[in-house]
This record gives structure tokens, sequence and C-alpha cells, in this order.
């Protein structure tokens, strides 16, 4: 961050991607186009990791504020987090070579059958539907595996996937499957930043000093979700899946024209 406007600008974009992803997901679909855009010469990888650099502060903070206002069940999502470690490296080791372009058609049709099933059913993820079963300690890192593969491949909308899971197939309501996906989004950044550290530089003071708006987004963020509960965050989850699917449909638009 060279001037005043590279600081204002890159840490207000920061801000809100941390105050979005502590609700519902998503910050990655608003940092890293402006790291993209304002950074054209970096590398992917670069980029990437200077974004996971960013967002794992974020992610953290709110982790810890859910953690002590919302009980979360850390012996069924734990060991889906550290699979979705696992599953985040390898797929970050196929961002060299995996056209990413291939991803944006699937990632769309898939959340837009997210936002109608989500805007149909009026009353899901309200409230929990049911208890987590000795099943689900299978299932779960299962599923955590999968999402962090995605995540280290292509990153934005992990997120919002991971609260329709928590809330779809396991139960939860959005407020805890929030929290939920913070544990298991913590885990995915930091084993992306560990490869992407490992495979090429990144831009680490543009990170941490981003990081600490991030952290600031997190925390007004995490504050809102647990003063409006599970309406807001459905609310919020709506928003940010109609934006996503906005965006990379746009993306694939520019491409086809």
């Amino acid at each position: 961050m060279d001037t005043l406007f590279d600081f204002v600008l890159l840490g207000s974009v920061a801000f809100f991607a941390g105050l979005v992803d502590a609700v519902v997901g998503g910050g990655g679909l608003i940092q890293t186009p402006a790291l993209l855009t304002h950074f054209p010469q970096a590398s992917i990888p670069c980029v990437f990791g200077t974004n996971k650099l960013s967002s794992v502060a974020g992610t953290c903070s709110a982790l810890w504020r859910y953690a002590k206002a919302v009980p979360l069940p850390w012996k069924e999502v734990g060991p889906a987090a550290l699979t979705a470690l696992v599953g985040a490296w390898l797929g970050a080791a196929l961002v060299a070579w995996l056209p990413r372009e291939a991803m944006r058609p699937l990632v769309v049709v898939l959340m837009l059958a997210v936002a109608i099933y989500t805007f149909k059913r009026k009353d899901f993820g309200h409230a929990p539907t049911r208890e987590l079963t000795p099943a689900d300690r299978w299932t779960l890192p299962l599923f955590g595996g999968l999402l962090g593969f995605s995540d280290g491949i292509f990153g934005p909308g992990t997120g919002s996937f991971l609260v329709f899971g928590f809330v779809r197939l396991f139960g939860m309501d959005f407020l805890r499957a929030s929290a939920s996906a913070k544990l298991v989004n913590a885990a995915t950044n930091i084993s992306a930043i560990s490869f992407f550290a490992s495979h090429g530089p990144l831009m680490w003071s543009v990170g941490l000093i981003m990081g600490v708006f991030n952290l600031l987004g997190a925390q007004v963020g995490t504050r809102l979700a647990l003063r409006r509960g599970t309406g807001f965050v459905r609310q919020a989850f709506l928003i940010v899946v109609a934006l996503l699917i906005a965006k990379l449909g746009w993306d694939i638009l520019k491409e086809w024209l």
C-alpha cells in the first residue's frame, strides 16, 4: 500500500469482506476481485494467498466470538475442519494447472439451486431440525474435506456452501451453521496460506494490514448476527448468494462476448 488512497480502499474492502464473511461467508467475493484489480501484475497464487492471509484474521476472530455465544458441536465439526484443511491443501495444489474458468458454471448452477431452495422454504434454518447423530461423525469429515478441496481450488462461495450444508444436511439453524462454518473456514484458510506461501511470495504487508480491517469487520458482522438472530442471517445469506450468482454469471458472460 504505497499511498493513503491504497490504504483506505483496500482497508475498506477488507472491512466489508470481514463483516459479510462473519455472517454468512462470501468475503472472498469482495476481496479477491479487489486484489486482482489493484495488483494486476501479481500472480494468481500470490493474490489468493494474500486474500487468505487477510481473511484468516477475520475468520478466527468471528469463530472466537461465536464460540462464546453459540454452542458449537466441537466433537463433530472439529474432524470436519481437519479434513477440510487437507482438502484445501490438495485443492490449492491443483490451482497451478486446473483451469479455474471450468469451475464457474458449476458453482453458478449449484448456487442457483441453493438460492431457490432457501427462498422457497421460508422456515429453512430458522430453528434446528434435528440433533447430530453418531453417523454424522463420519459424514461431517467427508463434507468438510469436499468443501475444503473446493475452497482450495476456487474459493468464493465456499463459506456460503458450508452454511447451507450445515443447515440442510445436519439440521442446524442458520446462526449455529454460520458459527460452525467459521471453524472449517479457519482450517481451509490456514492450509491455503501454508501452501501458497511455500510455493511463492505473498504480499505479506498488504495481507496483514487488510487482516486488521478484516478482523474489525468480522467483529461488527458477528455482533449483528448474534443480536439479530437466525432470520437476519437467512436474509443476508440469500443476498450474498444472489450477488455471488450475479458476479460469477457476469464473468462467464464476458468470456462468451
